[in-house]
C-alpha cells in the first residue's frame, strides 16, 4: 500500500484516540481501546516513515495529508 496513506490513517487514528484517552481517565477507567488505537497509530506512522524514500519531514505532513485526501476523494 501507499506509505502516504499509512501516514494519514495513522495520524487520524492517533488524533481520534486522544479524546478516548481523556474520557477514560476522567471516568477513572483504564483506556484499553485508546491504548490499542495509539499502538496501531504508531505502527502505521513508523511503516510510513520507513517505507517512504527519504523519510518524512514535519513540514511535509500537511502536503501529504492534502494530497492523500484529494487522491482518494476526487
Amino acid at each position: 500500500m501507499d506509505p502516504e496513506l499509512f501516514l494519514v490513517i495513522g495520524l487520524v487514528v492517533g488524533g481520534f484516540s486522544i479524546p478516548s484517552i481523556m474520557g477514560a481517565l476522567a471516568d477513572g477507567r483504564v483506556p484499553r481501546a485508546a491504548s490499542i488505537a495509539v499502538m496501531v497509530s504508531g505502527v502505521l506512522i513508523v511503516l510510513a516513515i520507513r517505507d517512504r524514500p527519504g523519510g518524512v519531514a514535519l513540514a511535509d505532513i500537511p502536503d501529504i495529508f492534502v494530497s492523500v485526501v484529494g487522491r482518494y476523494i476526487y
